[in-house]
C-alpha cells in the first residue's frame, strides 16, 4: 500500500514538473501559450492581421505567417541590421542618419548620382522629376525620394541645392552627400554599386532602387524606365492601387499599340528637359529648331553635347549659360535613331504650326 502511494506521488510530481521545465527553456516573458500563438499578416498591408491564413480584404494577397512585428521584421531580406545607419548631410545642410531618419518606416526610392556628370545623372534627375509630378501630393508624405552623391569631395550641400533648384525639383526629395567611406559602404549595401567598365565612362548605373522598410519588399528599376510603370510599382508599395495581375485578369481584349519610334525616341530621351511648341522646360522648347540649326550640328549637340562645351561652340556655349549650366547629357543613339529623332522634330514642329494657323483661321 506504502508502494503504491509513493508511486503515486511520483506520477504527480512528474505531470507538474514536465510543463514547467518546457518554460523554463523559453526566453524570460514568453509563455508557452505565446510560444504556440500563429499570426498572419499582408506583405503589402501590414495593418491587416489575422489569427488564421487566407486571403487580405484589402488586395487579395496571400496572408503571411509572422509571429510578431518584431521577428517579421527579422525575417525580411533587408532589415535594421541590413542598412547602416551612417551620418549624411542635406542639400539644406542638415545632419542625417541614413537609416533612422530616412529609411525606417518609410517608402523610398533611392538613385546614386553626381552634379558633374555628362552622361545618365541629367537625364535620371530630368526623368525622376517627371515621375514626382506623377506622384503628386503623396511626395513627402507617403513616398520619399534620395539622390547620394558619389563624389562628396565636389558636391557639397550647396552645390547640391543648386543642382536640384536647376531642376525645378519639388518638396520631398533629398540631396544627400557625406564621408566617401560611409557613401561607398551605402552603395554596396544598396546594390547600387557598379564594376568597372572601360566602356562606360559614367562611373556608375543609372538604377533606381525602390522599396518600403516595413514590409521588408525592395526592387530596383531603371532610373530611365517608362514613368509610368514605375509610379505604379511605387504605389503599390505603398499600398495603393490594383496588382498587376488583377488589372490583367480585367482586360477582356489586348489594346494593338501603334507606337512612332521618333515620337518614343522622344518622349523617353528628350521630354523632361524639352517641350516641342509648349514652351521652355529645363532646356529650351524645340519648336523650329530643325529651320534655325544646322543638321550636322543637331546631330552632334544630340549625340556628343559635352564636346561642343569643350569646343567653345558659340551657340552651345549660349545655351548652356542660358539654361542655367544643366548639362544635356550623351543620349548614346545610334545615327539611325539620331536621324529618326532630328525627322521627328520637323515633322512634329510642322504639326503644332499647322494646328496654330488652323486655330487662328477659325
Amino acid at each position: 500500500m506504502k508502494c503504491r502511494n509513493v508511486k503515486l506521488i511520483l506520477l504527480g510530481v512528474l505531470i507538474f514538473s514536465t510543463p514547467l521545465f518546457i518554460n523554463s527553456q523559453l526566453p524570460a516573458g514568453v509563455s508557452f501559450a505565446q510560444q504556440q500563438e500563429v499570426e498572419y499578416s499582408c506583405p503589402m498591408h501590414p495593418e491587416v492581421k489575422s489569427k488564421t491564413a487566407g486571403s487580405c480584404p484589402k488586395c487579395g494577397m496571400t496572408l503571411r505567417q509572422v509571429s510578431k512585428p518584431d521577428e517579421a521584421k527579422a525575417d525580411a531580406q533587408w532589415g535594421e541590421t541590413h542598412f547602416p545607419n551612417v551620418e549624411l548631410t542635406t542639400q539644406d545642410g542638415k545632419k542625417v542618419r541614413f537609416y533612422d531618419d530616412l529609411i525606417k518606416g518609410k517608402v523610398v526610392a533611392i538613385e546614386l548620382m553626381y552634379t558633374t556628370c555628362k552622361y545618365n545623372c541629367p537625364l535620371e534627375t530630368a526623368r525622376l522629376v517627371q515621375l514626382q509630378k506623377l506622384l503628386g501630393d503623396r511626395m513627402g508624405k507617403d513616398i520619399f525620394f534620395y539622390s547620394i552623391t558619389i563624389q562628396p569631395e565636389i558636391d557639397t550641400p550647396e552645390v547640391l541645392k543648386q543642382y536640384a533648384a536647376k531642376y525645378h525639383v519639388g518638396p520631398g526629395w533629398l540631396f544627400l552627400t557625406g564621408k566617401e567611406a560611409d557613401i561607398k559602404l551605402l552603395s554596396r549595401r544598396l546594390g547600387l554599386d557598379s564594376l568597372p567598365n572601360a566602356n562606360d565612362p559614367d562611373g556608375h548605373t543609372p538604377s533606381l532602387l525602390i522599396g518600403n522598410e516595413v514590409t521588408g519588399i525592395w526592387m530596383k528599376n531603371s532610373a530611365l524606365d517608362n514613368l509610368k510603370f514605375t509610379a505604379l510599382k511605387i504605389e503599390q508599395l505603398m499600398g495603393y492601387g490594383a496588382p498587376i495581375a488583377a488589372i490583367a485578369s480585367n482586360q477582356t481584349e489586348a489594346v494593338k499599340l501603334n507606337i512612332d519610334k521618333g515620337q518614343y525616341l522622344f518622349a523617353t530621351r528628350c521630354a523632361a528637359c524639352h517641350t516641342i511648341g509648349s514652351g521652355d522646360k529645363v532646356g529650351p522648347d524645340l519648336l523650329g529648331v530643325t529651320n534655325v540649326r544646322d543638321r550636322a550640328w543637331l546631330g552632334r549637340i544630340i549625340t556628343e553635347p559635352d564636346k561642343l562645351i569643350d569646343e567653345k561652340d558659340p551657340i552651345a556655349t549660349a545655351l548652356f549659360e542660358k539654361y542655367k549650366q544643366v548639362r544635356m547629357p550623351r543620349l548614346g543613339l545610334p545615327d539611325a535613331d539620331v536621324n529618326t529623332l532630328i525627322e521627328f522634330m520637323k515633322l512634329q514642329s510642322v504639326s503644332v504650326r499647322d494646328r496654330e494657323k488652323a486655330g487662328t483661321q477659325n
